[in-house]
């Protein structure tokens, strides 16, 4: 049964404009990060608010921009300044790309990332939030890296502006020490936006600004797409969309956790896509599902997709009424407030199980936190997964246990005579059997060659790989070759029929599978 889309009118109606009022800063603070301008960040906040929450899969998500995708667009500018008209095309194209994940359901692939390289990746991207606002924060003009950004604040510092200086500190004092009584009514980006703002205009303080926003409707920019720039734009594309994709189902499992829901990962991709692509052709910042817009707006009373979209009317009513307001915001006042974000994004909870987390996903998250600051950031979650899947096969290989055992080990005394046991032994193998283990196998061929009957116990494997089967067939192809009788021992029918499909049905018969030790012996005496 379908919920009636007003039946939480008055609740969906306090968490959007709540929504609202924490997504209006960080729009602006992001769009200026991004290199596109405020406007951008707000036409995002808009346009992909609202299009996800009609089409997504999470009721009460709230989309907008982020800081790890604002990283990434603002990497790409910085990159292709001598081309900036190449982003829109990328984020239409990332659009497209979210779709195409959503149609063919990875959105389930989400749950197969290991924490660690969450855990990396998200304080990653708070380190470099961090270090792309110090220069703001100094009053010092700069466009680049964050490590770049370090070594051009160290070097202008006998440069920086004491009025940037001194907002900056004001603003991170209202964002981090105002009190929880008045932020439940009042969100202190909003506050520290608004005193910073006043302050600034009042004492007539000579800072930058984040300049004009338009207060008519964006025009609309169709995406130019073309062979010469093909190969520029999907690595870029690809990368946004991962990204946003992540990000997205990632504060979806939050939604879930706090509503008690089960979100719908692949609609979600499709709707994110969506607004995205429309965003895209009207100016707009890259977008994604924002965690901390989404929990207020979920704490506020919002629970259907209606607060979403009264988010997004807040937005616009914010640009039709106050735009020249807006106009006057100082850039340090928004680094101030998105070194909040980049703290608040930092993975504490990973960073203080440090000393006695295991050794492998500590090295993981290392890696990954430090690829993400130096290099790239779906490099960095691509070898933190790449690199936690080789850790993992290698500490379930090291659980898969490969020895020889004599008949006398499982055989009733009465089975027993002095030629059967000398002749006989059994290879026995126990835990998963699989591309990571499998070379055990090979290792023990030696030690069984000068038998006249290998007994290879496959009963308790949990489960086999095909790389796994082929070792098996190597061995037993290498005991048929030396005249030594195989028998293989298996947990159960299916198990065994599947083995034969993929190749030994070639190298041994029917009396050589067994389904138990006693029919195993027996099928040796009976020889």
């Amino acid at each position: 049964m379908k919920t009636n889309i007003l039946s939480n009118f008055k609740g969906d109606l306090a968490g959007g404009i709540t929504a609202g009022i924490i997504a209006l800063p960080l729009a602006i603070a992001f769009g200026v990060s991004s290199g596109l301008g405020a406007t951008a960040g707000i036409y995002g906040a808009i346009i992909v608010g609202m299009l996800a929450s009609i089409f997504g899969g999470t009721p009460t998500q709230i989309s907008g921009p982020t800081g790890p995708l604002t990283v990434v667009v603002a990497s790409v500018v910085t990159l292709h300044s001598s081309n900036p008209e190449l982003i829109f095309p990328a984020i239409f194209l990332s659009g497209i790309f979210q779709i195409i994940l959503g149609i063919f359901k990875v959105g389930k692939l989400i749950n197969f990332i290991p924490y660690p390289v969450i855990s990396g990746f998200m304080s990653g991207i708070g380190a470099i939030i961090i270090l792309l606002q110090i220069n703001p924060l100094l009053g010092i003009e700069f466009s680049g890296t964050p490590v770049e950004g370090l070594i051009s604040a160290v070097k202008h510092l006998p440069n920086y502006s004491m009025d940037s200086l001194l907002l900056a500190v004001l603003t991170l004092i209202i964002v981090f020490f105002s009190p929880k009584k008045i932020t439940k009514i009042i969100p202190s980006p909003l506050i520290a936006l608004i005193i910073g703002t006043v302050t600034a205009v009042f004492f007539n303080m000579d800072v930058s600004t984040i300049g004009e926003i338009p207060r008519t409707l964006p025009s609309i920019i169709l995406p130019n797409i073309n062979l010469d720039n093909i190969e520029i734009i999907v690595p870029i594309s690809l990368t946004i969309a991962v990204l946003g994709s992540i990000d997205s189902l990632l504060t979806s499992l939050v939604a879930d956790s706090m509503t008690r829901t089960k979100h719908e990962s692949n609609k979600e991709l499709i709707g994110q896509g969506i607004g995205n692509m429309v965003a895209s052709m009207f100016g707009g910042l890259v977008s994604c599902g924002a965690t901390m817009r989404t929990a207020v707006n979920i704490k506020s009373g919002g629970k259907t997709r209606l607060s979403g979209v009264i988010h997004s009317i807040f937005l616009i009513a914010i640009i039709a009424f106050l735009a020249p307001i807006a106009a006057k915001i100082p850039n340090a006042v928004l680094a101030g407030i998105l070194i909040k974000v980049g703290v608040s994004i930092i993975d504490y909870k990973f960073i203080k199980l440090l000393k006695i987390a295991p050794r492998n996903d500590l090295l993981v998250m290392l890696l990954v936190f430090l690829i993400t600051i130096f290099d790239d950031l779906i490099l960095a979650v691509g070898v933190g997964v790449v690199l936690s899947s080789i850790l993992f096969a290698a500490n379930v290989a090291r659980q898969t246990d490969v020895k020889l055992v004599g008949i006398s080990d499982i055989a009733n005394d009465n089975y027993i005579d002095e030629d059967f046991v000398n002749n006989t032994m059994i290879l026995h193998i126990d835990g998963t059997l699989f591309f990571g283990s499998a070379s055990q196998i090979a290792s023990r061929i030696d030690d069984v060659l000068d038998n006249k009957t290998v007994i290879i116990d496959c009963s308790n494997i949990k489960s086999m790989d095909i790389s796994a089967v082929f070792a098996l067939e190597d061995l037993v192809l290498t005991l048929k070759g030396k005249k030594v009788r195989v028998i293989i021992i298996f947990n159960n029918r299916e198990i065994a029929a599947s083995t034969l499909k993929l190749g030994l049905r070639k190298l041994i018969n029917q009396n050589d599978i067994a389904f138990s030790s006693e029919e195993a012996i027996e099928s040796v005496q009976n020889q």
